[in-house]
């Protein structure tokens, strides 16, 4: 039997920092992957400014800012009228090293730490392993894993579940997961195509309102994103047609026969596991709370509950620090998931969804009442830019 002082299921970007995290503290840590090598997922490209500070903590946002597209100003557009409502993260220059948000793909920040965890003393990654039991008691836990020969057993102190919508430490721990998932179906292209040529003044960022088809369109460095609805009785062929690939560009840039890199199905949910931590197991990232992708806090919310917990994992392994500070961890990041992520995505999917309607022209005059006003401007930006939400769940006892 394998014997460790920590296990971390899932090596995407939240079980990677975890993961690094407790290694570069002194801690043994085992990754285990289900895949073959960290999922080139092409959902989550943005990187808020604390997430950069953190990250930096690791030494890694120097790498993260090499391969990335500093994206400062992102724009509220409505598709009909082709107004634009702009603001610039710029503002926080001085209360941030990063007054920008980063437009670069998740897989970099996982397959970069895979790297140097493999490279690490005190951690080890194994790809190809499947965890297929859990079972705790006072003093630690109990798994199994599954690999393409063999069932190997592992005894651990603490368990981390960072393994996805999915998880199976979520279902071995029979916590809830409480919420909904969305009945569109929702369709993202990526193109080099430059869409900046046919709209003017067009942001790396950009959240377009219609209550027909309302669209993303976020720039990385390689491609332009395109993310939009469908409805529930298209089918998955149909959507990732060529037919269908012609009547979006068609409808947003008078174009057909444009060439895409990637055409890919989503199911979005709104989810928020009853718990993050059962005993001796935690839950973070997706496997603790899902929402849909409108403003990139999916991903950052998770690198939050990694770090809140890591620090916590770390006073206690390493100095005998009080074990009831893993409550507090539960309840804090819970509270940010509930009060902050999963509210302000819901809002942001309803005034993209409503368009040219009496509810959207209201929502439309609060947001220019806020672009015009210096003070709210700063305060909505500190929220948007997610410093707000690290500051209240620090508030929760």
């Amino acid at each position: 039997m394998i014997r460790t002082q920590v296990v971390i299921a899932g090596a995407g970007p939240v079980g990677t920092v975890a993961a690094y995290y407790l290694a570069r503290q002194g801690i043994d840590v085992l990754v285990l992957e289900a895949g073959a090598d960290c999922a080139q997922d092409l959902r989550a490209s943005t990187f808020h400014p604390p997430t950069l500070e953190m990250l930096d903590e690791l030494e890694i946002t120097p790498f993260l800012l090499e391969k990335g597209l500093k994206a400062p100003i992102y724009h509220y557009r409505d598709r009909r009228t082709g107004q634009v409502i702009e603001f610039d993260l710029g503002e926080l220059e001085g209360s941030t090293r990063y007054p920008y948000r980063l437009q670069c793909e998740q897989y970099h920040l996982a397959r970069a730490l895979a790297e140097k965890l493999e490279a690490h003393p005190k951690a080890t990654v194994k790809f190809g392993s499947r965890l297929v039991y859990v079972n705790q008691d006072e003093t630690g836990v109990d798994l199994a894993y599954e690999t393409p020969f063999a069932i190997e057993k592992v005894r651990a102190d603490w368990l981390i579940g960072a393994d996805g919508a999915n998880s199976a430490v979520r279902k071995w721990l029979g916590i809830g997961f409480e919420g909904f998932t969305y009945p569109e179906k929702f369709l993202c292209l990526s193109t080099a195509e430059p869409l900046e040529d046919y709209f003017p003044n067009l942001a790396h960022v950009n959240y377009v309102a219609d209550p027909e088809e309302w669209l993303v369109l976020l720039r990385v460095p390689s491609v332009w994103r395109i993310l939009l609805p469908a409805t529930p009785e298209s089918s998955d062929s149909d959507l990732v047609s060529d037919e269908n690939r012609d009547r979006v560009f068609q409808r947003l840039i008078g174009k057909t026969g444009v060439k895409t890199h990637h055409r890919t199905i989503y199911r979005m949910h709104q989810r928020v596991a009853e718990s993050f931590r059962k005993g001796r197991a935690f839950l973070i990232g997706d496997s603790a709370h899902l929402n849909n992708p409108l403003g990139g806090f999916g991903m950052n919310s998770g690198i939050h509950d990694a770090f809140n917990l890591c620090q916590r994992l770390t006073a206690i392994i390493k100095n005998g620090e009080d074990e009831a500070s893993l409550d507090q961890f539960s309840r804090q990041r819970r509270g940010a998931a509930r009060s902050f992520v999963q509210a302000q995505t819901i809002q942001t999917m309803e005034m993209m969804k409503e368009g040219h309607t009496s509810a959207q022209e209201k929502r439309r005059d609060e947001m220019l009442a806020i672009r015009n006003d210096p003070e709210r401007r700063r305060q909505f930006l500190m929220r948007q830019a997610m410093f707000q939400s690290l500051a209240d769940a620090a508030a929760i006892d």
